[in-house]
């Protein structure tokens, strides 16, 4: 598979997983905050070289483009090698990302409450992961046929 098929899956998992996160969260006020970690992160980063993002529309469209641009990029990972490892290594890198989700933020100096305050954060946080390598791998399947 090319190149930019594999970043078109990849871009299809990114996708997914923020719909499926942005569905959730705004019907249940006590679902993860995956883009609050996000928007926190943005904006300590940004502190490093001096600048600050104050609109809040604006830093959500941020931290959105960067989301969906650094998980395109993970999930087409998925469909590099041997065919025959794409759902072991779909799986693996999902479960892999949302665990990092959880487990990354204080090391890192961010605040892990919006995504392992509760258990059902971090259940749903590596769902989310794991449904965006899933979807990444359907459509690496439909891209092929």
């Amino acid at each position: 598979m090319g190149r930019l098929k594999n970043l078109l899956a990849g871009f299809a998992g990114a996708i997914a997983l923020n719909v499926l996160h942005e569905g959730l969260r705004r019907k249940d006020k006590t679902a993860p905050g995956v883009g609050l970690l996000g928007e926190e992160a943005v904006q300590k980063s940004l502190q490093h070289i001096g600048l600050q993002i104050n609109n809040e529309q604006a830093l959500y469209g941020t931290t959105l483009a960067g989301d969906l641009l650094s998980n395109t990029l993970y999930y087409s990972v998925i469909a590099v090698g041997d065919k025959k490892y794409i759902w072991p290594k779909a799986i693996f890198l999902g479960l892999s990302a949302g665990i990092g989700a959880i487990k990354l933020p204080e090391p890192m100096g961010l605040n892990p409450e919006p995504v392992a305050e509760t258990s059902k954060k971090q259940i749903l946080t590596v769902g989310y992961y794991l449904f965006g390598a899933i979807v990444t791998v359907l459509a690496v399947k439909s891209l092929n046929k």
